[in-house]
């Protein structure tokens, strides 16, 4: 269904101790949608995106999925976090398995799947990101890009409702950053509900529906790639696309 709303975040605070890192972000997230998440170190956009899979639990607000506040005592957070695929900055991969491995595990383990039903799934997404050709290698023998383009396999495999992307690109080396956002990019085509946290100004530009600015842990402002890189509004977001683009 289009303009279906798949997630959203109503009034969401979190605080470590005494300091506010989220301030009350009100977020909707529709299906097929895929939104990037810019902004200055220390901004709160990563916190943002550990809370919505509840990595960080929220101090105050509310999480909607399918009509229901996740955050209410009683709910089946576990459930919840398998609909909210998770990639990571550094990966995260088991090292001593296989990249197949990595990707078969997950799925038996918390989809309760059996072993030629995740074996096949994770062919067939190891050959989405281009991976299938190096199922048998362990993290040690590939690449950071490879690497990351495993993680993001083994985070297709869980059937995610959403996949979230934590500066996927920002622990690999320069010229492995493109192997990595052409899969990002790839994947978008595809319909997937996407949220992605990063710094690659261009990327976000050219896969986005829409593009978040965060500054001091509130959305400072938000829309198209056009509107935002083209015609930001606040001065803040001004100064910050001038630092960041060239």
């Amino acid at each position: 269904m289009e303009n279906e709303v798949i997630l959203e975040i109503k009034h969401l605070k979190k605080s470590f101790g005494e300091n506010e890192v989220l301030k009350d972000i009100n977020l909707t997230v529709k299906k097929g949608e895929v939104i990037s998440i810019i902004g200055s170190s220390g901004s709160g956009k990563s916190t943002m995106l550990r809370s919505i899979n509840l990595l960080e639990v929220p101090t105050d607000g509310e999480i909607i999925y399918q009509g229901e506040n996740v955050l209410l005592k009683g709910y089946n957070l576990a459930q919840y976090r398998t609909h909210m695929g998770m990639v990571f900055q550094s990966f995260n991969l088991f090292a001593n398995l296989t990249a197949f491995q990595n990707v078969v595990v997950g799925q038996m383990t918390v989809l309760k799947r059996n072993k030629a039903e995740a074996e096949k799934i994770a062919i067939e997404n190891l050959e989405k990101v281009g991976m299938a050709a190096f199922k048998k290698a362990k993290p040690s023998q590939l690449s950071g890009g490879q690497m990351q383009r495993v993680a993001i396999a083994r985070a297709l495999s869980m059937n995610p409702d959403v996949l979230l992307f934590d500066e996927p690109t920002s622990a690999l080396d320069p010229e492995m950053v493109g192997e990595v956002l052409i899969t990002i990019k790839e994947l978008a085509n595809t319909g997937l509900t996407m949220i992605i946290v990063t710094h690659e100004m261009q990327f976000a530009r050219e896969v986005s529906d829409r593009v978040i600015f965060m500054e001091k842990g509130v959305i400072a402002e938000e829309g198209t790639p056009d509107q935002l890189f083209g015609n930001p509004q606040e001065a803040r977001t001004r100064e910050f696309l001038t630092r960041y683009l060239d």
